[in-house]
């Protein structure tokens, strides 16, 4: 019997294969962290993910085009597997495990990377990564075999914004402050906050525009009947200093550039911002918490 896994619903992947997905992850990724080489990185990641750490690794490079063969190789332990059942492509789970990184408090960082592929022959990559508070992620829906329940992106998610649409809806927020969406916090009004400040100083002034991405969104149930979504969003800086003065791009971004160096006074800024974030169940009256944010910087553009 031909089981056909764009019809069925069925596990993402099996533990074993998680775990080897896991594996290759750290292997890959201590391998570009040591050679310094962006062109590693596809190997073993994908979407946002990519995009944050393959441009920290072509900015690394421009200072150590050599390499950093002593970088301290990063390693897991108690991996655990959230997986859940699906049909069609593409098919993601996460796996989490506790990283040798330390965390603010000084306990070993647990990390959830969210793996992703689109056919049956491709390798998993990782898509997304997050770290939580206390090493605690919001607690997910099972069913009795122990399989999550992913989250349509579209109409039938049953949450207060889509999956599909939250990277809109908080490109949006963050440019207007409008609308009551999201729970207040330090990558909310507190970001907002932050940028307004930044915005003029002397000599200088800084304009931001959020926008949306269209890298997938990856979601799934969480027991109230909400969802854990990750989900990400482009933000663009335009840096313009006084007439006569020169914006001098620091060694850590230089091997960013978009196009030759130029003595300019008026300098732009791409930047991606990968979220991980908790959507209540449409009704309930809650509100889109974000739990964790990275970013990075991925172009810098003379003008």
């Amino acid at each position: 019997m031909t089981v056909h896994g764009e019809r069925e619903m069925l596990p993402a992947v099996t533990k074993a294969d998680g775990a080897k997905a896991l594996q290759r992850f750290a292997a890959g990724f201590n391998k570009a962290k040591r050679q310094l080489d962006p062109e590693l990185n596809p190997s073993f990641e994908g979407g946002a993910l990519l995009a944050l750490d393959q441009a920290g690794i072509k900015a690394a490079h421009a200072l150590k085009p050599q390499g950093d063969p002593s970088y301290p190789a990063l390693a897991f332990r108690d991996a655990h597997f959230t997986i859940p059942k699906q049909a069609g492509w593409p098919k993601y789970f996460i796996a989490d495990a506790a990283s040798n990184r330390k965390a603010a408090d000084g306990s070993a960082s647990r990390w959830f990377l969210v793996f992703s592929r689109n056919g049956v022959k491709e390798k998993w990559r990782a898509v997304y990564l997050a770290e939580f508070a206390g090493n605690k992620a919001p607690e997910l829906k099972t069913d009795q075999d122990g399989f999550a329940e992913a989250v349509p992106a579209g109409a039938k998610s049953g949450l207060t914004v889509d999956p599909g649409k939250l990277s809109r809806t908080y490109a949006d927020y963050l440019n207007t402050g409008k609308g009551s969406t999201f729970a207040s916090g330090p990558n909310t009004d507190g970001w907002r906050a932050r940028r307004a400040r930044d915005t003029n100083q002397p000599g200088a002034r800084i304009l931001w525009e959020d926008t949306a991405s269209d890298y997938p969104p990856v979601a799934l149930r969480t027991t109230d009947g909400g969802a854990l979504v990750f989900f990400s969003t482009f933000y663009h800086q335009q840096k313009t200093v006084s007439a006569g003065s020169v914006i001098t791009v620091p060694a850590q971004l230089q091997g960013l550039m978009d196009g030759p160096t130029k003595k300019t006074n008026r300098m732009a800024f791409t930047t991606v911002s990968a979220q991980a974030v908790t959507v209540p169940a449409k009704g309930s009256g809650g509100k889109v918490t974000v739990l964790n944010r990275r970013e990075a910087k991925t172009s810098v553009k003379p003008l």
